[in-house]
Formats: structure tokens, sequence, C-alpha cells
């Protein structure tokens, strides 16, 4: 299984509250990783371990040349809008809404390519793609997600949903993009520094 923290280094994601999405999302994929290893003895590969930047191209690369059975690339999500919180998880196909399209369009960031590009290269890919197990591994990480922080948090679920992700292109494996929380809501920013919380969602 490869876990993906996303940004990192130069790129460092979303910003609030003095928090930066590239150490949270670390952190996390750290915990995921120990708990993967551990518990249920799976061989876990992160693509990164430490604050360096990573071109999206890279990751899921990383992923292949591990002949990965699964790919989850962790982030957190941000919004103009502060109200906004929850957790939505995604798999990469073409976008059905904005909202989802505004999701890829910040993740994609980045990338050298455009999203008009990206579309183009994603229909000559669906043909090829795992879209159908990773709607499945998207449905079972979000659902998850969702209970598992209820007993002491209840998130508001955004839903599985699919947008062009270029770090999810080119994954040889089912492969899914969870956004956590929103670091740019005062409530969700607070609990993403709480140890026990971390531990939670991972």
């Amino acid at each position: 299984i490869v876990i993906d923290p996303g940004h990192g280094g130069k790129d460092p994601g979303a910003m609030a509250f003095g928090l930066k999405e590239k150490d949270i999302v670390l952190k996390i994929s750290k915990k995921v990783a120990a708990l993967l290893k551990e518990k249920s003895r799976y061989e876990v590969v992160l693509t990164r371990t430490r604050d360096v930047f990573l071109p999206l191209e890279e990751r899921t690369a990383i992923a292949n040349a591990n002949k990965s059975d699964l790919f989850i690339s962790i982030h957190t999500n941000a919004h103009s809008d502060r109200a906004k919180s929850g957790i939505e998880t995604y798999f990469l196909n073409l976008a059905t809404d904005a909202g989802a399209m505004r999701v890829a369009a910040f993740e994609n960031a980045t990338s050298t390519h455009n999203i008009g590009e990206l579309q183009d290269i994603l229909t000559t890919l669906m043909k090829k793609s795992k879209i159908d197990e990773s709607t499945r591994l998207a449905r079972f990480v979000h659902t998850n997600l969702v209970t598992g922080l209820g007993q002491h948090y209840k998130p508001r679920d955004l839903g599985v949903k699919q947008a062009p992700f270029y770090v999810l292109l080119g994954a040889q494996m089912p492969a899914v993009l969870a956004e956590i929380s929103f670091i740019t809501n005062p409530e969700e920013a607070k609990l993403l520094q709480n140890e026990a919380h971390l531990n939670k969602i991972a």
C-alpha cells in the first residue's frame, strides 16, 4: 500500500491558522503507515517521509515501481468560506460538479499540465483505468473516516466524488485522494492540532 502525504517542501499546500497542510498530512500518513504495518502486516511505502517537494507525476510512479496494490493520497481541504467543513474522498474521473473541479484545480496547482490537457489525457486513459476498484476503495475509506470520527466529532459527510486529480493519474492500481478536514475551518483546524484526533483520522 502506498500512502502519499500531499504537498511538501516548497509546496506547503493549504494554510490557515498558522497550520500548513504539508505538515499535518505527513504526520497522519506516518500514523496510517505504522498502523497498517503493525496491526495488519501490510507492506507500506510512503511517497515522502520528510518535508521534501515531490512532483505529482513522481508520486504514482513510486506506487507503480513498487508494484503497489493500493494508492492513497492524503490531503486537507480548504475554502474561502470558513464555515465549510467535513470530509470528502475522491477517485480519478472527469469532474461532475464545480466544487469537485475547484478542489482538483487547487491540488493540481503544482503540475505542469493545465486542467484542459488533463481532461484530454484522462479521456484516453479511462478505458484502462481502475475506476470500479477505485470507486469501491474511495467508498470504503470515506465510510470509515466518517464513522470512525463520528463518536467524538461528527464531521460533515461531503461524500465520495470524482475529479481529474493529476496525482492519481497513471496509477496502475486503485487510487484515491482523501480530503480529511478543512484546514480553513476554525473548529477542524483546532482538531488538526490535537494528537488524539490525528490518531483517530489515521
